[in-house]
């Protein structure tokens, strides 16, 4: 997992805002190849010890509602490169064509099973898939849908740097997103002005505070903490 050369980026992402970000990363080779290892060979363990939940979940998720078990959707990671990214499937089939690209808390459009797959973050479990094929990591950024990648700062695009990641400080700390989202679509504003303008800047900063702290004992103290909330 080394870091391109600078010239090499997006042309986006070559700025001054961007550029700090990575001089901090250069020279962090080795964290960066170990954590790419550290990847691999765990995504590769839980997906074997993790498959009799993904039997059960799936057979809950067809008996409930029409439609596939997993959702796929196109995300962005890492420079800026797109990816199909795996899901349990936990709203009604072609949700993200009927309503924002966001959820709240009390969305009509999550299915009996999928709100409590949610609570406890299992619908995220098959994005084991997408970290052994190497368009995701355990810890970085959340990946987001080209929409709103598009709306980043040029300092937000720092964290293109390093692989989307399942968890991050951003969403520990953020946990219960959907609630603070429809707390604020209460007060009149759009769910996309609402994670845009309120959530989505407060999200950054932490995922930018973790580029300027990478490291592998980072990532494993983050996953540690991630388990932590979720328990």
């Amino acid at each position: 997992m080394i870091l391109k050369k600078y010239e090499d980026l997006p042309e986006y992402m070559q700025n001054e805002e961007v550029k700090k970000y990575y001089e901090k990363l250069k020279d962090k080779t080795v964290s960066l190849c170990l954590k790419r290892v550290f990847d691999i060979i765990f995504s590769f363990l839980l997906l074997i010890i993790l498959s009799p939940i993904f039997l059960v979940l799936a057979l809950a998720i067809k008996i409930d509602s029409k439609g596939n078990v997993f959702f796929r959707q196109e995300r962005v990671t890492r420079y800026g490169k797109k990816f199909q990214i795996f899901k349990f499937r936990t709203m009604i089939q072609d949700a993200d064509k009927k309503g924002s690209l966001v959820t709240a808390k009390s969305d009509s459009r999550i299915t009996r099973v999928g709100r409590g797959i949610r609570k406890i973050r299992l619908d995220e479990i098959p994005q084991l898939i997408n970290v052994l094929k190497g368009e995701m990591s355990f810890v970085g950024t959340r990946p987001e849908v080209k929409k709103y990648v598009d709306c980043y700062t040029e300092e937000m695009n720092a964290t293109l740097l390093l692989p989307a990641g399942i968890t991050s400080m951003a969403s520990v700390q953020y946990k219960n997103e959907d609630e603070l989202l429809e707390k604020i679509v209460k007060q009149g504003k759009s769910m996309d002005d609402a994670y845009l303008k309120d959530i989505l800047p407060r999200k950054m900063e932490y995922n930018l505070k973790y580029i300027q702290k990478f490291s592998i004992w980072e990532d494993i103290k983050i996953c540690i903490k991630t388990m932590i909330k979720v328990l």
